[in-house]
């Protein structure tokens, strides 16, 4: 053994004997070896004397490599020397008489090397330099198997590496490969075809594993070669002889299938199409489907069926002739019963989607009005392929069932994977909506008369088909029940299926019922079973919690559907419900575990509405608010009174408690409209009113509990909705408790609780707003900077955010308070300190935010200030100082300066609408000050822009205009010439 072999040795070692020190000496061996010049001569001869599958593996992958990098530098000689040794070797002989090795005899791996170096020259050298590779390896084949075999590697190694385009080619490769089929077709592919019949025809009773590599080669070129090679006399009969003899191996009956399926698959004109797949008398195959379902034949003749099916339907959608359809549908009905039991049964080829070959022949059917029987017929076979899919694997029905991760994930994508069959279910109900009526019938049918927990996944996939064909029904027949709609929802309403303690069961049979809601709103005398199968084991008080949470808020929907029809029931209802109303307010939930649109406090929500109704007799109504309010109440302030001896570890129960019993009473309350509680029946309004003096002292008791604050502020806000104004004694004192230790996150929630006020009820809610501005002026001016906050790297904090969050809330809150009429709120003698401060808080930001948006608001602002403190030019001044602030800061430094900026970006449709603000405002700022403006900004303000004289005269004359559009066009264009001049040097002040 030589150093390279060695060196070879080592580099391959896999023992793990050798440390990765020497390996590495070896590789850099090996590899300056490798550069040597004599390199290829080195490898064939190792080629032919070495017996160690290392060395060949090495010197095969060299000469490989040194082929593709090197080839047009190598000498005439060399090339020649290579190509005749590789080929002699490829051809179960040495490179001379003296060799011993055949690598032939060797693994697997090392021929398929041998194969990929043999087509890396077929790729350099076909046809030009060795014209007869392909002929000269043919009059080789009578060497026996071993040959043969070789050679269905190089074909193989041929199409993976270069014809298939299935994988990306480089435009050089695909001119190659045109070259490569263009010579071949012409010179051999006959030859190479009738070498692969007689090679099946002599070893299919001796070596079928060989035939069956034969047949994978030829499989592969039937794409691209000459069809009359293969579609003949001979050839056909042989290969549907291999795929229907019974004692042969399925390795070489599914090769002989995967050739037909090929056949079937190529692409051709229609017109010839039809004729080839009507001569393949395809059906003498339908029968091997119904065979083991796991078998490797199976699985290859399933792909030839639905590979033929396609091309059929393919036939029938593109030929217009009569005859042509005909035949095409003739052969489509004799295949599709096959079809319909491999979609069922069968493993089925990644390439065949049933989706769109379903929707494909669906799609056919329309034309076909009305259907004949035959189509009928595959309609309910289509439905049955449907819920075979959309079946859940009982092998998840644990993980479903209890939700956990793999659960989840099998939810997740049956979820998705069921999108597109409930879309093809809809179509299929549209052309055959009586058949498909039927087919649910039975499907619930036959779920209900099982017995056993079983069929979870039958039950679930039949009322999943029930509530998916609920989407295409319209309204008017959802009502009338028309179809066997009328039978279904009642029968669906009265079951209560054996296995309805499963999650996925009880959740699609509540959807099911919600969705089909509209016929019991007409068909009043279903309501009783409604109820029934929301309140009882199968909604409400199902043992898993995510469905009853989920019923509570289907329930909920419900109720607003059918509310009035319901009155009689709600005596039945809240009987029903007491446990689960006790209930909530006392689970034993961490606070994290409240958050959720499925809380369950949608059952109070459901309750709301019901007893919140105007049919409600009002002593009834009382009382039954008063049995609900009354018990929260008291258990608040039980809370409440023992707050001082709650210790560290009962704390966090405590709060989720208090917590539930809110979230309780805010979902309650919105069943009470502000008219009923204030104006028909006072008495509501003032168990409300109670509530919410208790509520508040929740900020009383726990200032600092973050979660308590927010619930208390979303219930004052839906105070504010119910009580209407009556609310108003209460608020200064839930502001007030809402500012104490505020942190910016808090401030953002008060802002907006105030926004919803001042919305509702505009200057009605001045003294309360004179009364609490100044707190709360002050303690946001304390928190957030007059100028920028901090931006670039490290900037992007929780604490800066909610920073960023608060300035844009506050903009919002100062422009809701001048847009209804209460900017004199800013004047009040409280507030006059925090004047001067917002003022250029206002005047900062609307220059430099770096959102336009907050600058157009902060814009907005001061052009609604200034129409409400100016008076018309030398009129008194209502706010002293303020028309000079305005003409020599805001109109110099936002109206002018800062648009000269480059940022400002005219191209952007936000920044055209603050431009159109910026304009607006000069427009008022002349209409209230007159000269007194117009001298100051073209005096002061444009010298310093550098603007010429006869541009501003010009913007004097479009200033006092009418036409603010022109005025607008105009400045636009100013303030464009002027950057070119300025070269966005200018600073704003």
């Amino acid at each position: 053994m030589d150093d390279l072999e060695k060196a070879i040795l080592i580099m391959f070692d896999e023992s793990g004997t050798v440390d990765s020190e020497l390996k590495q000496k070896a590789k850099d061996y090996c590899d300056k070896i490798k550069e040597e010049q004599a390199i290829c001569s080195v490898c064939i001869e190792k080629l032919c004397f070495s017996n160690l599958v290392q060395v060949q593996f090495w010197c095969l992958q060299t000469l490989h490599e040194v082929i593709r990098v090197r080839y047009s530098s190598m000498s005439l000689d060399e090339r020649y020397l290579i190509r005749k040794s590789v080929f002699s070797i490829a051809c179960f002989g040495g490179f001379d008489d003296k060799s011993t090795v055949r690598v032939l005899e060797g693994p697997a791996f090392i021929k398929n090397k041998l194969a990929q170096v043999l087509v890396t020259l077929i790729y350099f050298e076909y046809p030009l330099v060795w014209s007869s590779v392909f002929v000269d390896f043919l009059s080789q084949l009578s060497k026996g198997a071993m040959v043969i075999d070789m050679f269905c590697r190089v074909l193989n190694a041929l199409d993976e590496e270069l014809i298939n385009l299935d994988y990306p080619r480089t435009p050089e490769e695909l001119a190659v490969a045109a070259r490569v089929k263009d010579a071949m077709r012409q010179q051999c592919v006959a030859q190479i075809v009738r070498a692969w019949y007689d090679i099946v025809s002599m070893y299919r009773n001796s070596d079928e594993e060989l035939c069956a590599s034969v047949l994978e080669s030829m499989r592969r070129y039937i794409s691209w070669i000459d069809i009359g090679l293969i579609v003949n006399d001979a050839f056909i009969p042989l290969l549907f002889e291999l795929v229907l003899v019974g004692g042969l191996s399925e390795q070489l009956r599914g090769a002989a299938a995967g050739c037909l399926s090929a056949v079937v698959s190529k692409r051709m004109d229609p017109q010839s199409k039809l004729p080839l797949l009507q001569s393949l008398q395809m059906r003498r195959v339908f029968g091997l489907v119904a065979q083991d379902s796991d078998s490797e034949l199976v699985s290859n003749v399933a792909a030839l069926l639905t590979g033929y099916a396609v091309e059929v339907l393919e036939c029938f959608k593109r030929l217009n002739s009569e005859d042509a359809k005909g035949v095409s549908m003739e052969l489509l009905n004799e295949v599709l019963p096959s079809v319909f039991y491999v979609m069922q049964n069968c493993e089925l080829d990644s390439t065949f989607s049933i989706v769109q070959f379903l929707s494909g022949y669906v799609a056919t059917m329309k034309t076909l009005s009305p259907l004949r029987e035959t189509q009928l017929l595959h309609v309910g076979q289509i439905l049955e392929v449907i819920r075979s899919q959309i079946r859940y694997d009982p092998m998840y029905r644990k993980n479903l069932d209890i939700l956990d991760k793999i659960g989840r994930e099998e939810e997740d994508r049956m979820v998705e994977f069921r999108k597109d069959l409930f879309v093809l279910l809809r179509n299929v109900g549209r052309v055959a909506p009586d058949v498909t009526q039927i087919f649910i019938r039975n499907s619930l049918a036959t779920a209900v008369g099982s017995s056993s927990n079983w069929n979870v996944e039958e039950v679930e996939a039949a009322l999943s088909l029930f509530y998916a064909f609920g989407e295409s029904i319209n309204g008017e027949a959802m009502r009338t029940g028309s179809g066997l709609l009328g039978e279904l929802v009642p029968m669906l309403l009265s079951t209560r299926f054996p296995c309805h303690s499963n999650r996925l069961v009880a959740l699609v049979y509540l959807e099911t019922v919600t969705r089909y809601m509209k016929f019991v709103q007409e068909n009043t005398q279903y309501i009783h079973m409604v109820l029934a199968a929301f309140l009882d084991e199968r909604g409400i008080h199902h043992p898993n919690v995510n469905v009853s949470r989920r019923a509570s808020y289907l329930f909920m929907r419900v109720v607003k559907l059918l509310k009035l029809k319901l009155v009689p029931f709600i005596e039945n209802i809240l009987q029903s419900l007491q446990d689960t109303v006790a209930g909530f307010t006392s689970m034993d939930y961490t606070s994290k575990e409240l958050s959720g649109s499925e809380d369950g406090s949608h059952i109070f929500e459901a309750i709301g509405l019901l007893i919140g109704m105007e049919d409600v007799p009002p002593a009834k109504q009382s009382d039954y608010l008063s049995s609900l309010l009354t018990p929260l109440c008291q258990q608040v302030e039980a809370l409440l009174r023992n707050a001082k001896v709650l210790t560290p570890e009962e704390a966090p129960q405590k709060f989720a408690n208090i917590q539930q019993i809110i979230v309780a009473i805010n979902s309650l309350s919105k069943g009470f409209s502000e008219r009923l509680v204030t104006a028909s029946r006072p008495a509501i309004g003032l168990m409300f009113k109670q509530t919410l003096d208790v509520l508040l002292q929740v900020l009383v008791v726990f200032p600092n509990v973050e979660t308590l604050r927010s619930k208390v502020t979303s219930f004052v806000h839906r105070m504010v909705d119910t009580l209407g104004a009556s609310v108003f004694p209460y608020l200064p004192k839930a502001l007030e408790q809402l500012l104490v230790d505020s942190e910016p996150k808090e401030l953002v929630g008060l802002l907006i609780l105030l926004n919803q006020l001042i919305c509702k009820f505009n200057t009605l809610f001045r003294d309360i707003l004179d009364e609490v501005f100044p707190a709360i002026a002050g303690r946001i001016l304390n928190v957030i900077p007059v100028d920028a906050l901090p931006s670039g790297p490290g900037s992007n904090t929780e604490e800066n955010r909610e920073l960023q969050e608060l300035q844009r809330t506050l903009y919002t809150f100062l422009h809701v308070i001048t847009t209804h009429d209460l900017s004199s709120v800013f004047l009040s003698p409280k507030s006059r300190s925090y004047l001067q401060p917002i003022m250029q808080l206002l005047l900062f930001t609307s220059c430099k935010h770096k959102d336009i948006l907050v600058r157009k608001v902060c814009v907005q602002i001061f052009i609604r200030l200034i129409r409400d403190w100016c008076a018309m030019p030398n009129g008194e001044e209502k706010v002293p100082g303020f028309q000079s602030f305005i003409i020599e800061n805001f109109a110099t430094n936002c109206c002018l300066y800062s648009l000269l900026d480059n940022s400002f970006e005219f191209r952007d449709a936000n920044t055209l609408v603050l431009f159109g603000e910026i304009v607006l405002a000069q427009k008022v700022m002349y209409e209230k000050f007159g000269n007194d403006f117009l001298v100051h900004f073209v005096s002061k303000g444009f010298p310093a822009a550098h603007c010429p004289q006869d541009l501003a005269e010009t913007y004097c004359q479009k200033l006092q205009g009418s036409d603010i559009k022109a005025l607008k066009s105009f400045y636009q264009s100013l303030i464009e010439n002027l950057r070119l001049q300025q070269n966005g040097s200018l600073v704003v002040r």
